[in-house]
């Protein structure tokens, strides 16, 4: 039975992509779920894919039998979504299953928000097969179009969803918890540490500037740190590369002099939300990143770092910032003040919290 709309207390079915492993599920969700129970929330979390699940992708193992497993529980849950005040969907709710059978099991009598921090549509619409684009290119469009609200990560993102018909949007970027990353006075002699965070997935984005931090490394005082993207073999380089941890990752960070996050420019890297750009600044490190997606929103060139269109334009972006010590100190101080005004938790979560009552139909309260 759904609880009473006039009650403090609102109940959340949130259908988060992953659990605590995944990062997408563990920033978009799960991060706000202490302040939103402060503030009246319940929220019952029924992720699709386990933590085991998450470690045997990142492993390089797939069991594609084990997913059916996975969908049978998701729908078990979903039997029980009129009992919430709102459901909150995290992507999808069953990845390559076509918008006809998903729509079966979304809310009707409930309302429901989709949260989007990925350009997942385009795995669809631009697969090389005919026959999934034909069946699962027009999916998102029926979610976006059917969802009380779409919260997107990034503006194209949000313009996408505008584009289906979605009848209400609001972008909300991934952002960083401000307790956790504490800026540490920068380091003003040699070697200079150019550092990337990420995942053995996301590692491929390397090799494209390998050339240019090879030369860096012959020719300046400079060394590589990879944190989180397990064996990776780029050319002529051999980085120091550290496992991550979620406990770990924002002192790994803090010993950065530089961070960099370069990126290829197709469809699927524009809807990128650019977070590592996010965790260095918070750091209060000078960022160089790819012109693509989200990093021209975060990343005013000259001020927080630089953006930059190939591997000349990297080189003397590093440089320049390797060379001067006191331009790294300014840049990484313009980067955590921006981090402090729109990228972190203490901003988005009165704000997350206020779409979420409102998707249900729920006035705001004083003191929310």
């Amino acid at each position: 039975m759904k609880s009473n709309m006039t009650s403090s207390a609102m109940n959340v079915l949130l259908l988060s992509r992953y659990g605590r492993l995944g990062p997408s599920s563990r920033l978009r969700t799960r991060q706000y779920l202490p302040f939103l129970a402060a503030h009246g929330l319940k929220v019952t979390v029924e992720p699709l894919f386990d933590d085991r699940y998450v470690q045997q992708l990142n492993a390089g193992r797939r069991n594609p039998l084990a997913i059916f497993g996975h969908y049978r529980r998701r729908m078990r849950h979903l039997r029980r979504r009129a009992a919430y005040d709102l459901v909150w969907l995290e992507k999808e709710l069953f990845p390559w299953l076509p918008f006809g059978l998903e729509r079966r099991w979304l809310p009707r009598a409930t309302p429901w928000v989709l949260d989007i921090d990925d350009a997942d549509f385009h795995r669809y619409e631009l697969h090389p097969r005919a026959l999934v684009r034909r069946a699962l290119g027009p999916k998102f469009h029926g979610l976006m179009s059917s969802a009380a609200l779409v919260i997107a990560g990034n503006r194209y993102l949000g313009d996408y969803a505008r584009r289906t018909g979605a009848p209400w949007v609001e972008e909300l970027p991934t952002v960083v918890q401000l307790a956790r990353y504490r800026p540490v006075p920068p380091v003003t002699v040699p070697p200079v540490t150019i550092g990337w965070i990420g995942s053995p997935n996301t590692a491929g984005y390397l090799l494209g500037i390998a050339p240019v931090l090879a030369e860096l490394v012959r020719e300046e005082r400079v060394r590589v740190v990879l944190v989180g993207s397990g064996p990776v073999r780029l050319p002529g380089l051999q980085p120091e590369i550290r496992s991550w941890s979620e406990e770990g990752e924002a002192g790994d960070l803090g010993r950065f002099d530089i961070g960099i996050m370069p990126l290829a420019d197709t469809p699927w890297e524009r809807g990128k939300c650019g977070y590592k750009l996010i965790q260095y600044m918070a750091c209060a490190r000078p960022v160089v990143a790819s012109a693509v997606g989200a990093n021209p929103e975060i990343v005013t060139h000259g001020r927080e770092g630089f953006l930059v269109n190939g591997n000349q334009d990297w080189k003397e972006a590093l440089v320049a910032l390797i060379r001067q010590p006191g331009l790294r100190a300014a840049m990484g101080a313009a980067g955590r003040r921006r981090v402090e005004a729109r990228y972190c938790l203490e901003v988005t979560a009165p704000r997350l919290l206020a779409l979420l009552r409102r998707a249900a139909g729920r006035p705001s309260r004083t003191g929310d």
